[in-house]
């Protein structure tokens, strides 16, 4: 009589996985990475078979064979000790359970990891053309069958899923373009740029922000690409509307809610920033006026805490308008002055916390600031929106935004350059006039000349000053020296208010003191000249060749700035312009300059360097004017 076991054992049904030992958790994880043979397992996509109608099955055992077969009946007996395990768990089929593919696809597979284990010291992957033309094949056909997968499987997104994983494989592989820029320009070539691009359009943002964080890794400063290299890149890049894209992912992502957003909008402003590096580019940048209208919000936005993105934001700002006097303008033309000084105007009470990003944030504001009241139109919108005034109030109140604003003032009231388009509404000296005399009206002499007086006084010699108070005392000194020369310059000699004659008049009083406190200056500048003057001859005269002379004339003159010319030059200026203007100030300083065994041709001396330091073939119309005014105050000191 047949036994149970034997019925079972040829039942006809599949047979079930064997049951497995209780075996080390750790032991688990390691089988179900690893093969047999310790190479890891491959991404692979299952096959998917129609289950059989459930009409064609029959419940129940099969039964048993006739008698003349022989048959081995019941559950299957346990392997010998010797003997290994079905690795696989494969069916009668040959297919795989877990993986999908069949013991021949397998053995090939475990083939190709076994060739790699052989030769560990095997030489990597060369990264060529022929590399580049295979991963731009894949990275095509992975955008696409992702682009199919959605299309077809919208509500589904099982189904889409590991496309989408592979496609971010893809992506993240470009990084690697990164180290071989030689590679860039057949990048571009073959349409990868494009479709690089095309990807922050992604319904994923994740794959959208992957792609923000590859096209930062390929523009970045760091990277040892040639000119024509970068330029063939960038220039791909925004063919296929990259700020446009750009832009668009600034309004989707969420920064509040999602680090990964912030992540990826931080990365977008790095890709500006890249870009800037080429003047023309940052010109072009500057032309989008919806993403100078977004980073001028974004720098706006409230936070309790400044975040790395709004100084970000900022720092872009900064940068467009260092790049381009056009950019300059345009965010002149935003009202971005007006808009700006109500965001540094809470630091003329309050200090930002030193050294983070709130720091940083108000330095790139004043930057910003400072930079676009060089232009006519600059100046204009700084008066109308009360600049002069905020910045009067951030010299007697403030701490870190007192030198900031000094330099901002400082700008605003020079000579505009003349670059400004000449159908500009605002002209170039009427526009610096204009600072000039809101100063006054302001009430700003007596704050700008209390602030002289400090800066300039003598250092008592039980106090040493640190490095960093000495540099910032120059600052100030060579700010407030060149205010004062655009002021003599720049004011009027008749107008309703009298500014000129108050500007004169803060020299004069108190017995001159604020003249003898500049001729005291002066003889401090001129003898730092003097030991850099001989400093520099003892040199020229040990060299012989011209060409090194040459050479050296650049770092001359660099040491020279560095102990003084520039503000013994200002200096100066504003008395030879005392000098032309007051017969008071004029025998005021002939009898200090004695003191010294000196009469004004040492002052007429420097003005004369200045002039032959001006270049003549400038197109600038201050350069151009400059000689002339300079000229004319030489004669006065005859």
């Amino acid at each position: 009589m047949t036994s149970i076991d034997e019925i079972f054992k040829n039942s006809g049904l599949p047979t079930k996985r064997k049951h497995e030992a209780v075996r080390d958790p750790n032991e688990i994880y390691k089988s179900a990475k690893l093969g047999s043979n310790g190479s890891s397992s491959r991404h692979r996509q299952a096959h998917i078979e129609e289950a059989a109608d459930e009409d064609d099955l029959e419940a129940g055992p099969a039964p048993p064979p006739d008698d003349d077969e022989d048959g081995d009946y019941g559950p299957a007996m346990p392997p010998p000790d010797d003997e290994e395990e079905d690795e696989g768990g494969e069916d009668e089929d040959g297919r795989f359970f877990g993986g999908g593919i069949t013991k021949q696809e397998k053995e090939i597979l475990d083939f190709m990891d076994q060739e790699t284990l052989d030769d560990p010291n095997a030489a990597p992957e060369k990264i060529d053309s022929s590399w580049l033309k295979k991963t731009a094949l894949s990275f095509e056909k992975r955008i696409t069958r992702n682009a199919e997968l959605r299309a077809r499987h919208e509500d589904e997104p099982a189904k889409f899923i590991d496309s989408e994983a592979d496609l971010d494989a893809s992506i993240k592989t470009l990084s690697i373009l990164s180290e071989h820029p030689e590679l860039y320009s057949e990048f571009a070539k073959l349409g990868c740029v494009g479709s690089l691009v095309s990807l922050l359009a992604h319904e994923n943002t994740d794959i959208a922000i992957d792609a923000i964080e590859i096209i930062g890794e390929l523009t970045d400063e760091d990277v040892a690409a040639t000119n024509e290299q970068w330029n063939t890149l960038v220039d791909a890049l925004l063919e296929a509307d990259l700020l446009g894209l750009l832009l668009s992912n600034f309004s989707r992502l969420d920064e509040e809610n999602q680090e990964a957003d912030r992540s990826g909008v931080y990365h977008a402003l790095g890709i500006i920033e890249n870009l800037c590096s080429r003047p023309e580019t940052a010109n072009n940048i500057g032309k989008d006026e919806d993403l100078l209208k977004w980073l001028l919000s974004r720098a706006q936005k409230t936070e309790k805490t400044v975040s790395q993105n709004k100084q970000y934001a900022a720092e872009i700002l900064a940068i467009l308008v260092q790049s381009s006097p056009a950019n300059r303008r345009r965010l002149a033309d935003l009202n971005a002055v007006d808009a700006m000084l109500q965001l540094v105007a809470p630091y003329r009470r309050r200090d930002p916390d030193k050294g983070g990003d709130e720091e940083e944030y108000m330095e790139n504001l004043f930057e910003a600031l400072t930079c676009i009241v060089d232009e006519p139109l600059g100046k204009t919108k700084f008066v109308e929106a009360e600049g002069v005034e905020l910045c009067l109030i951030m010299l007697k109140e403030g701490k870190l935004s007192k030198l900031p604003s000094l330099r901002l003032l400082d700008h605003a009231a020079a000579r505009a350059s003349s670059s400004s388009p000449k159908s500009s509404p605002s002209n170039p000296v009427t526009a610096s006039a204009q600072v000039s005399q809101q100063i006054v009206s302001a009430g700003g002499l007596k704050t700008l000349f209390t602030l002289f007086m400090k800066s300039t006084s003598p250092i008592p010699s039980s106090k040493k000053p640190s490095t960093g108070e000495l540099t910032k005392r120059h600052q100030t000194t060579e700010h407030l020296l060149t205010i004062f020369s655009s002021m003599l310059r720049l004011l009027p000699a008749e107008s309703s208010e009298g500014e000129r004659i108050r500007l004169l008049a803060k020299f004069v009083e108190k017995d001159y003191d604020k003249t003898a406190r500049l001729v005291s200056l002066r003889r401090e500048y001129s003898s730092r000249m003097a030991v850099i003057d001989a400093q520099i001859a003892q040199e020229k005269s040990t060299i012989t060749d011209e060409e090194e002379l040459e050479m050296m004339t650049d770092e001359w003159f660099s040491r020279r700035l560095e102990a003084g010319l520039f503000v013994l030059q200002m200096i100066d200026v504003v008395l030879a312009w005392l000098i032309a203007e007051d017969d008071g100030a004029r025998g005021k300083i002939k009898t200090l300059l004695a003191d010294r065994d000196e009469d004004f041709g040492v002052i007429r001396a420097t003005i004369e360097e200045q002039i032959r330091g001006i270049d003549a073939d400038s197109e600038d119309a201050d350069a151009n004017d400059t000689p002339e005014m300079l000229k004319t105050l030489a004669e006065f000191l005859q």
